[in-house]
């Protein structure tokens, strides 16, 4: 049965209320304010509206931060489902959108993002001069319920039920070095004389090390001096000599400055996933992006993408 309401009685400001959401759940006003891309004074000023239009105080001080009063929490949970209401109704008119024009923002690893994705972007605003492009570099997992991203290069499959993935192909990497490190290793170059060699870490955990470990190799926390968690950093301390470093293998073959070390290990393989949520995949021009993009991913490299050979 269906509860006609008196709209006149509805004076709540959602402006507000997603101020007050986003400052409880980032913990202050300042990141509050990045993750919303407004001034910090206007947000403090749309949470100092809310207090007073309800009565309450939402905050109280917690060293420089901000933490939600008894009276916040209990109100937390429902400013957090009109939060799910309003992504969804943005994911709904998303998806009603049939022009091939509009903002697509793209997320990947920082090494996609910087040598995957720019070449595919040239192709597709030459195809489509009407959508803007944001990318997203990032190895963290982008929230795409959340519309952090509308489309997601991933190498592990989404076990979440709203999105949508598909698998695109199965990806390579390999270790590289310059030739003038590999010619200071110790000959011949196996798995156990690599044991003598300097690697590029990407953490200062165990992990990477067990991991490259589990293909033979031997070696200790002091074959890692340097660490970095940016992979493109990784990629560039290996073109300079630093040390030896895994990176995808269309990658690694097409620059001269450095060749496989052991050619003949097999190589380190991953899948690689194409990722968006499902009421997104309704709209012509995310289904548009999501399946060139699917097709360029499909051969290392990408192919060129051409008019004759966009989704209509």
């Amino acid at each position: 049965m269906h509860i006609r309401m008196d709209w006149r009685s509805v004076t709540f400001d959602w402006n507000r209320a997603r101020a007050f959401l986003v400052t409880a759940e980032e913990g202050s006003l300042s990141a509050a304010a990045r993750a919303l891309n407004v001034a910090q004074p206007t947000l403090g000023r749309q949470v100092s509206a809310l207090e007073q239009e309800l009565g309450v105080a939402l905050f109280e001080r917690a060293g420089r931060g901000l933490t939600p009063t008894p009276a916040g929490l209990e109100l937390l949970e429902h400013a957090r489902a009109m939060g799910a209401a309003a992504t969804r109704l943005s994911l709904a008119a998303s998806g009603q959108s049939e022009e091939i024009a509009g903002p697509i923002c793209l997320t990947a690893s920082d090494l996609y993002s910087a040598y995957l994705l720019p070449p595919f972007v040239a192709q597709l605003r030459k195809l489509y001069p009407g959508i803007t492009v944001e990318i997203l570099a990032s190895n963290a997992l982008s929230d795409l319920r959340r519309r952090e991203a509308d489309i997601a290069i991933r190498n592990t499959r989404p076990e979440d039920p709203a999105l949508i993935a598909r698998k695109i192909r199965d990806d390579t990497a390999r270790f590289y070095a310059t030739p003038g490190y590999i010619a200071g290793l110790p000959t011949p170059v196996t798995l156990e004389s690599l044991s003598q060699a300097d690697f590029i870490g990407f953490d200062h955990g165990p992990r990477y090390r067990e991991q490259l470990n589990a293909l033979g190799l031997a070696l200790e926390e002091g074959n890692f001096p340097i660490v970095t968690a940016d992979h493109v950093v990784h990629w560039q301390l290996i073109r300079q000599g630093a040390a030896i470093g895994v990176v995808p293998t269309a990658l690694g073959e097409a620059d001269p400055a450095v060749a496989r070390v052991l050619p003949d290990l097999p190589p380190i393989t991953f899948p690689i996933w194409l990722v968006a949520h499902r009421d997104l995949a309704t709209s012509r021009r995310v289904r548009t992006v999501f399946d060139l993009l699917a097709e360029f991913l499909a051969t290392p490299g990408g192919p060129d993408i051409s008019q004759d050979s966009a989704p209509v």
